[in-house]
């Protein structure tokens, strides 16, 4: 078991990738809520309400999946 305070400190590359990552995170996240919440910006998809839901959710859920491999790939290196 690793200690905390030995670990090496990540790349510049690496570190830039990990913002990057939680950056997309936040911003699938946000649409798929935008898209779900904002009325006027269904209106101007021509999104009927079941469609709505259905296409945020599918935002979002990406956005997990995506956070997921960021944290799991994060964890093991």
């Amino acid at each position: 078991m690793p200690y905390f305070n030995q670990r090496e400190q990540k790349s510049p590359q690496r570190r830039f990738l990990l913002i990057l990552g939680l950056a997309l995170f936040i911003c699938i996240t946000t649409f798929g809520l935008m898209i779900i919440l904002w009325d006027k910006l269904a209106i101007t998809l021509k999104l009927t309400t079941w469609n709505r839901y259905a296409f945020g959710s599918l935002f979002i859920l990406y956005g997990i999946l995506r956070s997921a491999r960021i944290y799991k790939k994060d964890v093991n290196e």
